[in-house]
């Protein structure tokens, strides 16, 4: 296993074809701009290490198993009304369109801004014995751009109800009762089942149109975040009360 450690925020290991990218922002790990930038660069690390039409994967874990990620950085939104522009919805395109498979694993607490996160992702893995994973921007009068896109794209739409106009507390089990994630696992055995399921899909990205096959089926929410990333004429957050 090679690991390289020149990022800010995460760590970035190798085993075969698939890497890892394990969030070190504190406890939590909330995204603000420059981690979800170190992140953009993650991804684009492994895209031209393996290069064009090669098999291979990306599984995005936490840190520990109390926490995934809990969303974002209300306090630097409230004195960088640009920092999701330039970090949050950049990170999701680069997801969205990276050309090989990628998995979420789920280790604990997935709140607001850490759903689309792994939303963006094609699978997803949830600790089975610990942990929600939670949209609550109806409870905190908090709006970004795009929110509910992919839900609507990835969901039933009663389950996209119960996710965004509920904010419903998800337990793993009724995750994966309810189609949010596609696996659960206890903590111990959770990065085994990542990694099962990153290499038996990463071979399908060696013909070289994944990213395009995907962008077919979530192709709305490419373009939602493409066209508000980088921008600075308008607000795209409202960030209502702190979580």
């Amino acid at each position: 296993m090679a690991e390289t450690n020149n990022f800010e925020y995460l760590t970035l290991e190798r085993r075969g074809n698939v890497f890892i990218i394990t969030l070190q922002k504190g406890t939590e790990n909330r995204l603000n701009t420059k981690t979800c930038q170190e992140m953009i660069r993650a991804f684009n690390t492994v895209r031209e290490t393996l290069g064009p039409s090669s098999e291979g994967a990306v599984v995005t874990r936490g840190n520990n198993d109390k926490f995934f990620c809990t969303g974002l950085d209300l306090e630097e939104a409230e004195t960088n009304p640009y920092a999701n522009a330039d970090g949050f919805y950049p990170l999701l395109h680069t997801i969205l369109d990276f050309p090989f498979p990628t998995v979420a694993l789920i280790t604990g607490h997935t709140f607001g801004g850490g759903c689309p996160l792994t939303f963006a992702h094609d699978y997803r893995v949830m600790n089975s014995s610990r942990g929600f994973i939670c949209m609550p921007p109806v409870d905190l009068g908090m709006h970004f751009s795009g929110v509910g896109t992919l839900p609507k794209l990835k969901l039933r739409p009663e389950i996209a109800r119960k996710v965004l106009l509920e904010g419903h507390r998800f337990t793993g089990k009724e995750a994966l009762q309810d189609g949010l994630v596609d696996a659960i696992a206890e903590p111990d055995k959770m990065l085994e089942v990542a990694l099962g399921i990153a290499n038996k899909w990463a071979p399908k990205a060696k013909a070289g149109v994944y990213g395009l096959l995907r962008s077919e089926l979530w192709g709305e929410m490419n373009r939602n975040v493409q066209q508000i990333s980088y921008v600075h004429s308008r607000k795209t957050f409202l960030p209502g009360a702190k979580i």
